[in-house]
């Protein structure tokens, strides 16, 4: 994954908004990135273009060597369901939806027949400590339950990639330790590729590598050991 001085601007004239202004960037295979930063300074702009939610005004983003603005609306959807999975701070879970269905979900788009969705979907949840919750619906699980069955919705379809959008946001400090336990134990036991925006120092400090963008550039790009 790789940006060639990719830039994202919004509106016209003095309204101008530029969010990203020139970035470069290469994430490897495996990769365990956090991404930090003031509000404004790109970071979620950044991801959002790395997950093919959204294109550079200019410059290019490249996948494997492929140019992605060269790539249809169709083809970039099945990219996104094909390569990636999404984790975010609010959890965006179904609220009447059972914990495995909510799993199933992206199955269903990918036209995967329903017994193998279920038992992809109970392996799933089973692999983020859910074992016996199946049926329960979001308001009967805790924060961090919740966000474990985000978790495993964003590994049904075997992404090469998790991003992930301020994953411990509302969470507490327990809690938001046992899940980027979980995130780090992704990343190095079935080498997920994860990209992660927080502005939790704690929960950033679990990355391997940690960049800080300002003003829609990189200011820092810092390689931790592990």
């Amino acid at each position: 994954m790789r940006f060639s001085q990719v830039r994202r601007h919004y509106g016209e004239g003095d309204a101008t908004v530029r969010a990203l202004d020139g970035v470069d960037l290469t994430i490897d295979t495996s990769e365990f990135v956090a991404i930090t930063g003031a509000s404004g300074s790109g970071k979620s702009t950044a991801v959002s273009i790395l997950g093919c939610l959204d294109l550079p005004t200019a410059g290019e983003y490249f996948i494997e060597g492929h140019p992605v603005q060269s790539l249809s609306g169709d083809v970039l959807a099945a990219l996104r369901n094909a390569k990636f999975g999404f984790i975010f701070q609010s959890y965006n879970l179904l609220a009447r939806t059972s914990a495995l269905d909510n799993v199933a979900l992206p199955l269903i788009y990918a036209g995967v027949g329903a017994l193998e969705r279920e038992a992809r979907a109970y392996a799933a949840l089973a692999a983020v400590g859910l074992t016996g919750r199946e049926d329960a619906r979001p308001n009967q699980l805790s924060g961090g339950q919740q966000q474990r069955v985000a978790i495993a919705r964003a590994l049904i379809n075997d992404p090469e990639v998790i991003l992930a959008d301020e994953p411990t946001g509302n969470l507490d400090s327990k809690t938001s330790d046992e899940i980027m336990q979980l995130i780090s134990s992704l990343n190095q036991a079935r080498g997920i590729t994860v990209i992660m925006v927080t502005h939790d120092p704690k929960s950033a400090s679990w990355a391997r590598r940690r960049i800080v963008f300002r003003d829609g550039l990189i200011a820092s790009d810092t390689q931790v050991r592990a």
